[in-house]
């Protein structure tokens, strides 16, 4: 729903990220945001080269932001692995993606691998676990830190991350000069976020500065709670009721706008902090290309940086939420040990790194990786190196329906119901914790879980 470094690039994939609809001219990919025809010819055929050695033909859906990133990758691929060709394919960008894949692989259609969010495609019982393949070709899977373990459903490894989402904190200098405010610091609580909120916030009507931005999705005011460690599937879910309060009190404050005036008036984060008269704004990593879009294209003139997300008290600072997007295996693919090379260079050191350079957050990181994405200076963020140092907990389990169900269903409705009175906080996480386990947890709780 959501989603770069040298001047060169900056424009052309920030556009395909924006529109997820462009067109690449490259002799091993499609158009974007087409629909396209199930793979002809998957699987192994002679080459008519030196050796005769095999080839092997891959077709590989992945989401239309991430497709021309990909061809990229592959031209450095395919000078390592010369015998295996790729074609990556798109369909409609959003939810549509996956109907549509799922329908094409229940329906049979072999495409060996495929890209998306493990919660969303888990369920189909089609994706082949990697732990066996990772340990017989030795990868490295160091630079994944605790996100390894982490992304294991039931104990094992069903994708491995070329790229994920995290949270930072975008902010408007020019306001906070004005102001006479310091910028934000990499140590910021909440209760300061709000007080510095407070402090920037003046005007009304048309003229009004708001301190902040929360944006009306779920996840801006459930963050600090899991921020703490508690997930949206806990049973004890206390946390969320403080996380529902203090958007309200932000909301009190004036310091930020109303969820039903955003509603009423279709406020969106990206236009509301582009016009100028929001000092903070809270959002993925993302924003980042729109802000140097904007800025490349003359929408806006004032100064802006990064900070990372305001933290709970007693929780390490700079600590974010964060989403990981996988490749994923097909278990009936009958080329399991060409199509986990792809895996390996993809989500590895080297894909990583090529990721990386096109202004990728990347699953795999190292010293080389963090260097790609950091570019070298000349473009903003400033503090970019925040993103490389977070702390990074899961934005939501990588568990099936949980994204649909739970976080775009309960969690939306029961919060929604709390923003415009008809509901306290306490009444919510009551009926939320009663709904998540009933809906969500009749379908699924028995058959998948995960590790914290």
């Amino acid at each position: 729903m959501k989603k770069r470094w040298s001047n060169v690039l900056v424009l052309a994939l920030i556009t395909g990220l924006l529109a997820a609809c462009s067109s690449n001219g490259g002799s091993n990919g499609s158009s974007a945001g087409s629909t396209q025809s199930p793979p002809s010819n998957t699987g192994k055929e002679q080459s008519a080269g030196e050796g005769k050695s095999e080839v092997v033909n891959f077709t590989i859906p992945v989401l239309p932001d991430d497709l021309e990133a990909f061809q990229t990758v592959y031209k450095e691929f395919e000078k390592e692995y010369p015998n295996i060709k790729i074609e990556f394919i798109t369909f409609p960008a959003g939810q549509f993606y996956y109907e549509k894949l799922r329908i094409q692989l229940s329906g049979g259609v072999e495409y060996d691998l495929f890209g998306g969010v493990l919660d969303s495609l888990v369920d189909t019982g089609i994706i082949e676990p990697l732990d066996d393949l990772i340990k017989a070709n030795n990868m490295d899977v160091s630079g994944f830190g605790e996100m390894f373990e982490g992304m294991k459903i039931n104990g094992k490894s069903y994708g491995l991350p070329y790229r994920k989402s995290n949270w930072m904190l975008y902010y408007n200098k020019d306001l906070f000069d004005q102001a006479n405010v310091p910028y934000p610091d990499e140590d910021m609580t909440w209760e300061e976020f709000r007080a510095t909120a407070k402090q920037l916030t003046s005007g009304s009507g048309q003229d009004k500065i708001y301190g902040a931005y929360l944006h009306q999705w779920a996840q801006t005011w459930y963050m600090p709670a899991v921020q703490g460690g508690t997930t949206i599937i806990d049973k004890d879910l206390e946390p969320f009721r403080d996380a529902l309060q203090f958007r309200l009190d932000l909301e009190k404050d004036g310091s930020i706008m109303k969820w039903s005036e955003q509603i009423t008036t279709g406020a969106h984060y990206n236009a509301a902090f582009q016009k100028g008269n929001v000092a903070m704004n809270l959002m993925g990593d993302w924003h980042v290309a729109q802000l140097r879009q904007a800025e490349a294209e003359g929408k806006i003139s004032f100064d802006w940086d990064i900070a990372p997300l305001p933290h709970p008290e007693g929780v390490e600072s700079n600590t974010t939420l964060e989403l990981p997007v996988a490749l994923m295996i097909n278990k009936n693919s009958k080329h399991k040990e060409e199509a986990f090379k792809v895996v390996e260079f993809m989500t590895g050191s080297k894909g990583a790194e090529i990721f990386a350079k096109q202004g990728y957050l990347t699953g795999f990181t190292n010293d080389a990786v963090r260097e790609a994405y950091s570019g070298d200076g000349t473009l903003k963020p400033e503090h970019i190196n925040y993103f490389n140092d977070a702390k990074a907990v899961p934005e939501y389990p990588m568990l099936p329906g949980v994204k649909n169900i739970i976080v775009n269903g309960i969690f939306k409705q029961e919060g929604e119901l709390v923003f415009v009175g008809e509901q306290t906080p306490e009444e919510a996480v009551a009926k939320i914790a009663e709904r998540v386990a009933k809906e969500w947890g009749g379908i699924y709780a028995d058959q998948f879980s995960i590790d914290k």
